[in-house]
């Protein structure tokens, strides 16, 4: 067993805070990652804090993870020692199902294996996250890095980018398509930044009139201001594809009625309660809602080479390991542009 050092939550109410643990000796097939950086998605922060139910303590959190393969199994072909790897949201599947043998390993139906706050498939091991000092995972689940992309930068692609590049890429959005993207945060400015890339026409839904500079800097060409019902009505029926990436409750109904005939609204974001849907915000103009989360390894693996080829990346706030909690409170005030990451070497 190797000995670990990490950061961890020991309970809803706890602040993060040292812990030793172990990590299973790298398998033929394994490879041994030390861990450079590991960004802060706010489901580490819903998770840490059981607010979604759950949890299980100790909590190393942590899926956004990049650092420098140190050793690898007898049978392991994609790495050698010295290359730089990602880890993302989960570890491992069933890989026998029908989405594992369809390149969805994300929507296994049988048994995914978070990064953290999960279980192993022998469903007794828990699993232990990127705010540690090393990892494990079969060679399978681990993600090559382009050398184009600064490590830092890189981290949040493994979630952020993901998240926003799967359903852009699964509802066909191109040139000429007519985006909006709701929430300039860890999800949205990646979200822009792709969809721009890929030649839509992008408009930012904002409720903070002050990210106006920064999603035109991003590239959005159009931003506008909503606070509920006050709205402007110009907007109904303008889109074709709209990517809620707001985590805070929000009036759904005002966002459907703003797409055009078959429109597509796809969820990434996750707030707080349930949110409303009246039939006719979806019955007219034939409108459709959907939901998206990552996305299977080779999707994965595609979006970071895309990534590469026309130098996308996260824009990031380099931490220390030690500042985490204070993080996480300017994270749930919305107060990062647009992703911290952990220096791993502070830890």
């Amino acid at each position: 067993m190797l000995p670990t050092r990490g950061y961890a939550s020991m309970g809803p109410a706890s602040r993060l805070a040292p812990f030793q643990f172990e990590r299973r000796d790298p398998g033929a097939d394994d490879v041994l990652i030390e861990i450079q950086f590991c960004g802060i998605c706010h489901s580490d922060i819903h998770q840490a804090r059981d607010e979604w139910g759950g949890s299980i303590y100790p909590m190393v959190p942590g899926h956004e993870i990049i650092g420098r393969v140190t050793r690898v199994g007898g049978n392991v072909q994609k790495f050698k020692a010295g290359d730089i790897a990602g880890v993302g949201g989960y570890v491992d599947t069933c890989r026998n199902c029908a989405s594992c043998t369809h390149g969805l390993e994300h929507l296994c139906q049988e048994c995914v294996v978070f990064t953290y706050n999960g279980l192993e498939k022998d469903r007794k091991t828990p699993t232990y996250g990127g705010y540690s000092s090393q990892i494990v995972v079969d060679q399978k689940y681990t993600l090559r890095i382009p050398s184009t992309i600064p490590s830092a930068n890189a981290a949040p692609l493994l979630c952020a980018g993901i998240t926003t590049y799967s359903p852009l890429r699964l509802f066909n959005v191109e040139r000429g398509t007519r985006v909006a993207i709701i929430g300039l945060g860890g999800l949205g400015h990646m979200g822009v930044k792709f969809a721009v890339s890929l030649g839509a026409e992008v408009t930012v839904l904002s409720t903070s009139p002050s990210k106006e500079g920064d999603a035109r800097r991003l590239g959005a060409h159009h931003f506008v201001v909503t606070r509920g019902k006050e709205s402007p009505g110009v907007l109904t029926n303008q889109f074709n594809f709209i990517l809620d990436c707001a985590s805070a409750p929000h009036d759904l109904n005002l966002y459907l009625n703003m797409l055009d005939r078959d429109g597509v609204l796809v969820l990434v974001g996750v707030p707080p309660k349930a949110l409303d849907v009246a039939a006719f915000s979806l019955i007219r103009n034939r409108r459709r809602l959907a939901g998206s989360m990552l996305g299977g390894l080779g999707e994965i693996q595609q979006m970071l080479d895309y990534c590469g080829e026309n130098r996308i990346s996260s824009d990031v706030e380099l931490i220390a390991m030690k500042d985490a909690d204070g993080a996480y409170e300017r994270v749930i005030k919305g107060d990062v542009r647009y992703r911290f990451v952990i220096n791993m070497k502070t830890l």
